[in-house]
C-alpha cells in the first residue's frame, strides 16, 4: 500500500539530487550554500520522522540561517537548447499540456477510487489520500512526458533544480507559515485576539461578526503571508465563538468562506512570497524587489472585490438558508 511516507521519500530523494547536482556545478554562483540548503530539506523529508522535535527544530533554524545569509543564486544547468524548445513548442503545440493535465486527473481519480473501490483502497492509504494520489499523478505525468518527448535522461532533475533555484528560500515558506499558525493556536493567540477585538468592536449582530471575521482573515493573512496560518487564529478568535456559537452560523460554510477571505489577503501581500514575489522574479519585472510589485498591484482590486463578495456570501448562506 502506498502511504504518505513514500511521498516524503520521493520528495526527499528529489531534493537530495538537487543538492548533489548543485554541489557539482562549478558555474553555480552560490554552489555550496545552495547545495546545503537543498540538502537540509532532503534530510528533513527523508529522516524527519526519526529526528524528533528538537533536531527538526535545529534543522529549521539551519535552513533559516542558510537562506537568510544572502539570496540563493540561480544555476543554469545544461538540458535542452533554446532552439530545441522552440522547435518542440511549434511541433507539439497545445498538446504539451497533456502531461500537466495528467496530474489533476490522477489526483482526483485516485482519491475517488480509494474511497469508492476496493482496489483503490488496497493501493492507496486512507490517510492523506489526495496528497498520495497527487504524488502518483506527478510520477505518471513524468514517465508519460519522458516516453513521449524523449528529452535527455537528466533533464527533469536539472530543470527541477533550475526552477527551485529560481524560487529559492520561498519554496519552504508555506510550510513554515502553516507551522507558525499551529504554534499560534497552541499558544492560544486566537483567544487573546478575540478578547481584544470584542473589546474594540462590540459584536452585536451576525453581519458585524461576519465582517470582522472576514476582514480579520484577510488582514492576518497579509501579515502572516498564508491563509492557513491565519485560519486557526482568526477562527478561534472570531469565527467559532461569535459567528458560529453566538449567532448560530453554519460551521462548514463559515470555515470554507473564511478561508476564501484569507486568500484575498494572500493576493495583497509580499509575505506570500511563493505567490507574489516568485512570479515577479520569474517574469523579471523591473519592480520585483518593491514591497508592492506589479503582481500585487494587479491583484489588489480583484482581492478587494472578492473579499466583499465573500462577506455577502457568508452572511447569506450561513444564516439565511
Amino acid at each position: 500500500m502506498i502511504t504518505l511516507d513514500h511521498a516524503y521519500v520521493l520528495v526527499g530523494l528529489m531534493f537530495a539530487a538537487f543538492a548533489v547536482l548543485t554541489l557539482g556545478d562549478r558555474t553555480h554562483p552560490t554552489r555550496v550554500r545552495s547545495a546545503v540548503f537543498w540538502g537540509l530539506i532532503a534530510v528533513s523529508m527523508l529522516f524527519g520522522s526519526w529526528l524528533g522535535g528538537l533536531w527538526n527544530g535545529v534543522l529549521v533554524l539551519a535552513l533559516v540561517a542558510v537562506g537568510g545569509l544572502k539570496k540563493l543564486g540561480v544555476g543554469h544547468p545544461p538540458t535542452t537548447t533554446l532552439e530545441e524548445r522552440r522547435e518542440g513548442a511549434v511541433r507539439y503545440g497545445n498538446a504539451l499540456f497533456i502531461p500537466a493535465l495528467i496530474v489533476p486527473l490522477v489526483a482526483v481519480g485516485g482519491t475517488l477510487a480509494a474511497k469508492h473501490t476496493g482496489a483503490g483502497a488496497w493501493l492507496l492509504s486512507s490517510t492523506q489520500t489526495t496528497l498520495i494520489a497527487l504524488g502518483l499523478g506527478c510520477l505518471i505525468a513524468l514517465f508519460a512526458a519522458m516516453a513521449w518527448l524523449r528529452p535527455p535522461v537528466m533533464a527533469p532533475v536539472q530543470e527541477g533544480r533550475r526552477l527551485m533555484d529560481s524560487i529559492g528560500w520561498a519554496a519552504v515558506l508555506p510550510q513554515m507559515l502553516a507551522s507558525l499558525g499551529a504554534v499560534f493556536l497552541a499558544s492560544d493567540v486566537g483567544g487573546v485576539v478575540g478578547q481584544l477585538v470584542s473589546q474594540a468592536v462590540p459584536l452585536t449582530s451576525p453581519l458585524l461578526a461576519v465582517v470582522v471575521y472576514c476582514l480579520g482573515m484577510a488582514l492576518f493573512t497579509v501579515i502572516m503571508g498564508n491563509a492557513f496560518a491565519a485560519f486557526p487564529v482568526m477562527t478561534a478568535a472570531i469565527g467559532l465563538p461569535f459567528v458560529v456559537v453566538q449567532f448560530g452560523g453554519d460551521p462548514a460554510i463559515v470555515c470554507a468562506i473564511g478561508m476564501l477571505a484569507g486568500f484575498c489577503g494572500t493576493l495583497m501581500t509580499p509575505m506570500a512570497a511563493n505567490f507574489n514575489v516568485v512570479p515577479a522574479n520569474l517574469l523579471e519585472l523591473p519592480d520585483r524587489d518593491a514591497a508592492l510589485n506589479g503582481v500585487i498591484r494587479a491583484q489588489i482590486p480583484t482581492a478587494l472585490i472578492l473579499l466583499v463578495v465573500n462577506m455577502a456570501l457568508m452572511y447569506a448562506f450561513a444564516f439565511r438558508f
